[in-house]
């Protein structure tokens, strides 16, 4: 402990790590864990996220996730760093106008 200092393993998880090797296990990597694949920001979900978006711009980062089955900071990351949106009156846009929107803002009124 002194050598490593706050590095070091704990004794549990060598504890740990000795009975596994002790039981047979021969490789220190992670094994395959069952579920929800671990990154769910795939260049398939930016793109049904994209079509969504397209077809209804009105829905909710919530609504998103439901549709696309996955977590809700996966579709807010996605719609952040992704598409440049933030979030503004419970509803994802963009975070600047065009001038043809800041046009079309001038002479609405």
């Amino acid at each position: 402990m002194q050598v490593y200092g706050d590095n070091a393993m704990k004794k549990t998880s060598v504890y740990k790590w000795v009975k596994r090797f002790s039981e047979g296990r021969e490789s220190v990597t992670d094994e395959e864990s069952s579920g929800r694949p671990a990154k769910s920001r795939t260049e398939e979900n930016i793109a049904k996220v994209c079509q969504i978006l397209r077809e209804n711009r009105r829905l909710t980062v919530r609504g998103i996730a439901e549709q696309l089955n996955v977590d809700r900071e996966t579709v807010r990351k996605i719609l952040t760093e992704n598409f440049d949106k933030r979030k503004m009156c419970a509803k994802m846009v963009p975070k600047e106008l065009t001038a043809e929107q800041k046009q079309r803002r001038v002479f609405s009124y």
